[in-house]
């Protein structure tokens, strides 16, 4: 039935229907044979004016379902005087409906409790103590207070102490992540250790988790393909049944056979099966941290024959981290990196953060920098601990220290350099590089063997850094210096080989997306531009959840195809029944319904995790 009948309307009709069939055989057992007909009849009255409602509906909005096959076995067996079936027939239309509509409730679930964690207010510090306000409010630089059991209301950065984060909504991830102080944080995420302060980096409406739930909201408003196929085909699938039934009665002369015929045809299960197959799979990937935007998008990943794949912040991390440090003075490697992340505490510069990270992981403790002087884009000097430190470009550094520092022959390709003087002196370089993602190789022979026939590397970085990178992986082309109209291109032309899916994160990469049968964005860190165009968004900041995702894609696809051909096959054996004799009304819509409950709970098997989905 219609979205606007309501749960409760839906409700009350299942208790009519049920009602009144119950008290019909009671009066036919006690010998009341007219009064059960009539008891019979009250029942079914309700139950086909909705129905005749919502039919109404649709023809005004140019739709026609297999609802009316519905009403036709009905009206046909009030009208044979098989009343009993006529009961049955409603309330197991109206029990069908409502078992529908509480499948896709239960679907949609995980979804749902994404949109239902949306904070509505926060503690900001302000005025001289705590003030709780609406999320709206809140503009950068905020400072707020989480507690714990609070849920991050913006994305913002750890203002001081420790923040232990559950971010299992967001990510799938059941291990809560630990944030030291200056570390982005997502909203969305729960705090499950002590109170900690957070400045906001971010409206709310333009955090993290207020993408996420716009994307949920959009995910939930889709159709799938095989779903809208249903309605197209629905007249002809009527006609079939009309026309079998009017044979049945013509050849015989017996209406009742045409009525049993329309009442095994009661609803289809294409209209059941599909739709909650789809929401079922997007369910299963949202717990997994992949948000599938379309019932569209689910389907056409599990067809995928091609994968065009970019490199930055894809396959690759995104972001610097050193990869050697080389001394060429009097200090050692410890000194270097000590002094160097000390004064890049002090720079907001992307690569000093990469360099204060690395000094964190290896536990070097940090001094206060004083005297800080920062040229953008060069590089920065100031004093640590009584030392004149200078870092930077190679020419910045050379300029400070007032003597030439010789270029080094060999790099890595794409290798940055940051050259590091202490008192003065050259004292040795960092060197950076954008590491290749953990387990690619892997993956993409996951891929490979999960039907995706052509790989391709597209990056609009340099050729020696596209081929450097892609050594030792299996990927059948690499296309390197792009700009995103060549992106399009690249994706447009791998199409003639199957459908194709896109993967990227920049904002450079959303034409692709775009242009691709399935965009799948980097979401966790990625561009929002990339995040809107794609079909299907990584919440989680790991590549190998599209394994996980053309899994649960290509299940889903399996089993709504396996409870359409399973459901029709066995409804069109029972009008054939039927038309022949053998099938009498009442013990065809029995039947009917078995088989329509059979395929609900079948479609709902996408729900739960496949044998390799994770």
């Amino acid at each position: 039935m219609n979205e606007s009948h309501g749960p409760a309307l839906r409700r009350a009709l299942i208790a009519i229907a049920a009602t009144g069939l119950a008290a019909g055989l009671a009066a036919h057992v006690l010998g009341y044979g007219a009064i059960a007909n009539a008891i019979w009849a009250a029942a079914v009255i309700p139950v086909l004016a909705a129905l005749i409602v919502e039919i109404w509906q649709s023809l005004r909005a140019g739709n026609i379902g297999l609802d009316v096959v519905a009403a036709l076995s009905m009206t046909a067996a009030l009208a044979v005087g098989e009343y009993l079936a006529a009961a049955i027939v409603a309330l197991m239309y109206a029990g069908g409906q409502y078992l529908e509509s509480f499948a896709a409730q239960r679907a949609r679930r995980d979804m749902s409790l994404l949109l239902e964690r949306v904070p509505r207010t926060a503690i900001r510090h302000g005025g001289g103590g705590l003030e709780q306000v609406p999320i709206d409010s809140i503009v950068p630089d905020d400072r707020l207070l989480i507690r714990r059991g609070d849920i991050v209301p913006v994305d913002g950065t750890v203002a001081a102490g420790t923040a232990v984060l559950d971010q299992s909504a967001l990510t799938g991830e059941s291990i809560p992540v630990q944030f030291g102080a200056g570390a982005d944080v997502l909203s969305g995420s729960t705090n499950v250790g002590e109170a900690f302060d957070l400045v906001a980096t971010h409206r709310a409406s333009e955090s993290t988790y207020a993408a996420i739930v716009r994307l949920v909201e959009q995910a939930e408003r889709s159709r799938a393909p095989m779903a809208r196929l249903a309605d197209r085909y629905s007249l002809l699938f009527l006609v079939v049944t009309v026309v079998l039934a009017g044979a049945a009665w013509f050849g015989t002369g017996d209406p009742v056979r045409a009525v049993a015929v329309l009442v095994v045809a009661t609803p289809c299960p294409l209209i059941l099966a599909v739709p909650i197959a789809w929401v079922s799979g997007m369910s299963r990937a949202a717990r997994s941290g992949i948000l599938i935007k379309s019932g569209a998008a689910l389907e056409a990943m599990g067809r995928i024959r091609a994968l065009v794949i970019d490199k930055t912040g894809t396959l690759t991390m995104g972001r610097p981290e050193v990869s050697e440090i080389i001394v060429t003075g009097q200090s050692d490697a410890d000194t270097v990196l000590r002094l160097a992340a000390s004064l890049d505490q002090a720079s907001p510069h992307v690569v000093a953060a990469s360099i204060v990270a690395e000094a964190r992981r290896r536990g070097v403790g940090l001094a206060v920098p004083t005297r800080v002087s920062e040229t953008p884009g060069e590089g920065v000097t100031g004093l640590v601990d009584g030392h004149r430190v200078a870092v930077g470009g190679r020419s910045f550094v050379s300029s400070v220290i007032g003597e030439t520092i010789a270029r080094r022959a060999k790099l890595p390709p794409g290798a940055l350099i940051v050259h590091v003087a202490i008192d003065g002196a050259h004292a040795g370089v960092i060197i950076l590089t954008d590491r290749l993602r953990e387990g690619t190789a892997g993956l993409l022979e996951r891929l490979r063997r999960l039907g995706i026939q052509r790989i391709v590397l597209a990056t609009g970085d340099r050729a020696d850094v596209a081929k450097a990178v892609s050594g030792g992986l299996e990927v059948d082309a690499v296309q390197a210096e792009l700009s995103p109209d060549q992106k399009v291109q690249v994706v447009l032309s791998e199409r003639s080989g199957g459908p194709v899916m896109m993967v990227g994160d920049g904002v450079n990469d959303a034409p692709a997306l775009a242009a691709a049968d399935v965009g799948v964005a980097m979401g966790a860190r990625g561009a929002a531009a990339s995040a809107q165009a794609a079909d299907v968004v990584l919440l989680v900041d790991q590549l190998g959840r599209i394994v996980t995702a053309v899994v649960i894609a290509q299940r889903s696809r399996r089993i709504a195809l396996q409870s359409v051909i399973a459901g029709l096959g066995l409804s069109v054996l029972a009008m054939f029944a039927a038309a022949l004799g053998f099938l009498p009304p009442v013990q065809g819509a029995l039947l009917q319904e078995l088989i329509d409950v059979a395929v609900i709970l079948n479609a709902l098997r996408a729900l739960r995790t496949g044998p390799s989905s994770d």
